[in-house]
């Protein structure tokens, strides 16, 4: 009869652990930035880089309930910087879920992520979600991937210093045609008063 119970207790927790998968790939994306793909076993234990940036991230806490729990039920006070987004690709019973994470990659003193919570996935799961502080792996992970050290120095307008000049050299012709036709109107003769 033990013998039955634990085979039973085995093929009941078996499936449970093949459900817990990490992600496969995942798209980052945000103000200033061109889309950064990246891919491979997030459920490595930190083994491979993309592991390692799963792991930074705090996918697996905001994802399924942990304790201790390492989640954060409100925002980190402070300026946050920019916010970008993780989107997570995580294969399981079904196909494959996506599920959005943002990413605070300069605020101070670390970076910082969020999961919504509820977010539906394989179906039937919704994710934990909270706050997650995420140190100085998770920045240095995302440099790594292309995101610039520092933030773009549009006032956190996110735009590009090419187009914050294009949107300067556009202004300028704008003006300058302004003042053109002011100065053809000025010159233009008026009719004679009677």
């Amino acid at each position: 009869m033990k013998k039955l119970v634990l085979v039973v207790v085995i093929s009941l927790a078996l499936p449970a652990a093949a459900l817990g998968k990490g992600p496969s790939a995942a798209e980052i994306s945000g103000p200033g930035l061109k889309t950064i793909s990246l891919s491979g076993d997030g459920e490595d234990g930190g083994a491979s880089t993309f592991g390692r940036f799963t792991e930074a991230a705090g996918f697996f806490p905001a994802m399924f309930h942990q304790q201790p729990d390492p989640m954060l039920r409100s925002r980190p006070k402070g300026d946050l910087g920019p916010r970008f987004t993780i989107t997570w690709v995580v294969p399981g019973p079904g196909g494959h879920s996506r599920v959005a994470q943002d990413v605070y990659p300069y605020a101070k003193p670390y970076t910082v992520t969020h999961m919504r919570p509820g977010q539906r996935f394989w179906g039937t799961e919704r994710t934990h979600g909270g706050w997650y502080v995420a140190g100085g792996t998770l920045k240095q992970a995302l440099v790594s991937a292309g995101l610039s050290a520092r933030p773009s120095s549009g006032g956190g307008s996110g735009l590009s210093a090419s187009a914050l000049a294009g949107i300067a050299a556009a202004a300028a012709a704008a003006l300058a045609l302004a003042l053109l036709v002011a100065a053809r109107i000025r010159r233009r003769p008026r009719p004679a008063v009677a």
